[in-house]
């Protein structure tokens, strides 16, 4: 027969109340007693149903996880740690992708209903301000990344204009002057956020503006990367540095460098966006800005909590910055 929580509690000499308390992760619990029902839970290998314990909550046990694209790397890594958020939470998570068109991201959002998710994390990048006024009300939302539309949603994300100038800043201080930057996109918010904190820390430094170093990228992979810096290779005056709004860009990036025959950090010093794991390992390591995708994941999925917990009387959706770093690595080391 399998094992019921009842024999937990009697096994442990405590009581159905407190086994409760531990297996659903409560904190006023006495050290004593949790250690007594761990080791029962251990000695019987007691399972909880999931699904009878998110029925007795009026809860489907599963959240959305809407991102525009897997295959770039930041958003592979953070859909790993929403996942492991989401479990501690209890929930399962459900991962879509986008490919950031205005159309999948409507049809998944207005797809997944309170029938099959409790609720949705999305890094929307096309979606208009209508288009989340047809959304389900029974379904909440938690939104990622940067968005540039006015609605009243929860909002979790870093600085990026104060990242980018950051960024670029470095550069600045480690001697660069003609300093470009891939990424520019006509509708991403987040691409008109870290060209912003481009042009302010230029002009904090009391450098030119130069349009030519400005390069758009309407997909952020190596390729688009790879092309952009060609370009600017090809420039009479070619940058002796450059800002790119993400890693797989940068590392597209390195890729042009090396063929043309120059060095980095030496001829080009270069910094990515993201701190993700290939930019690490690529050589030169690459430095780039590191958002703390663990609070990210963390504070999304606490929200989603407190969304569905019904302890919040009057909705007033919250806009949290979570932070960053910039990690200094090989590509942009100062010249000797």
């Amino acid at each position: 027969m399998a094992v019921t929580l009842r024999d937990v509690a009697r096994l442990a000499g405590v009581s159905i109340k407190t086994a409760s308390n531990v297996v659903n992760g409560y904190e006023f619990v006495k050290p004593e007693n949790r250690r007594r029902v761990e080791e029962a839970l251990a000695a019987t290998g007691y399972r909880p149903n999931i699904g009878a314990r998110n029925l007795r909550r009026g809860r489907t046990g599963f959240i959305a996880l809407v991102v525009p694209e897997l295959g770039i790397p930041y958003f592979g890594e953070l859909a790993s740690l929403v996942i492991t958020a989401g479990r501690e939470q209890g929930w399962n998570v459900l991962i879509e992708q986008t490919m950031a068109t205005r159309e999948a991201e409507r049809a998944v959002l207005t797809a997944l209903g309170p029938h099959m998710i409790d609720a949705a994390v999305i890094s929307p990048e096309a979606l208009h301000a209508e288009d989340f006024a047809e959304l389900d009300p029974g379904v909440p939302l938690v939104m990622i990344g940067e968005h540039s539309v006015d609605v009243r949603i929860d909002h979790v994300a870093i600085d990026n204009v104060l990242a980018a100038r950051t960024a670029v800043g470095h550069l600045v201080a480690i001697g660069r002057r003609r300093i470009a930057a891939i990424g520019a996109h006509p509708h991403r918010g987040t691409a008109a956020l870290r060209l912003a904190g481009y042009h302010e820390a230029l002009a904090a430094a009391g450098l030119p503006q130069r349009p030519e170093l400005v390069r758009e990228a309407l997909r952020y992979h190596r390729q688009n990367g790879a092309e952009a810096m060609a370009q600017l290779l090809a420039l009479p005056e070619p940058p002796d540095a450059v800002f790119c709004f993400n890693d797989l860009l940068a590392v597209g990036a390195l890729r042009s460098i090396a063929e043309r025959g120059l060095r980095v950090p030496e001829d080009i010093a270069v910094v990515g966006f993201d701190n993700t794991e290939e930019g690490a390992y690529s050589r030169p390591s690459l430095t780039s800005v590191a958002p703390d995708k663990l609070a990210i994941a963390r504070t999304a999925v606490d929200l989603v909590r407190r969304r569905t917990g019904g302890t919040d009387a009057e909705f007033v959706p919250e806009e949290i910055q979570t932070p960053f770093t910039l990690e200094i690595r090989e590509s942009s080391l100062p010249r000797f």
